[in-house]
């Protein structure tokens, strides 16, 4: 006689991860962040690989005048133009007449700093 209600047989035990089980889960884990880090590298280099222009719009010169405020000196054509760059906001300054050379500036202008592992010696007294 079967009943109505009556629950389908259960298992015995529960199965039993063991160290195979891990290792393919790992793996998998592992699948998947490869995948994404490849994607990643991808759309970085589509996007940089779209971004080359025919040289009519160059970034001459860039200075910070605060903590999010700075100059830009750009080439468009033949004509360079004087940007103010603030956050949400970009305005044209001068429009110059005669084109500025911009060089490399000299090796004694150049201050050098020093790099971390020459800071962490002195800091350390050695």
């Amino acid at each position: 006689m079967s009943h109505a209600f009556a629950a389908p047989a259960t298992a015995a035990s529960a199965p039993v991860i063991g160290v195979s089980g891990l290792f393919s889960v790992t793996l998998a884990l592992l699948g998947v962040l490869a995948v994404i880090f490849a994607l990643a590298w991808l759309a970085r280099r589509m996007r940089t690989f779209g971004d080359r222009t025919s040289g009519s719009l160059e970034v001459l010169a860039n200075m910070p005048l605060g903590p999010k405020e700075r100059a830009v000196l750009l080439r468009v054509g033949s004509a360079q133009i004087l940007l103010g760059v603030a956050p949400g906001r970009v305005n044209m300054l001068h429009v110059l007449q005669q084109p500025v050379e911009i060089g490399k500036p000299a090796p004694s202008a150049q201050v050098l700093k020093p790099s971390f592992a020459q800071l962490l010696k002195r800091s350390l007294g050695k």
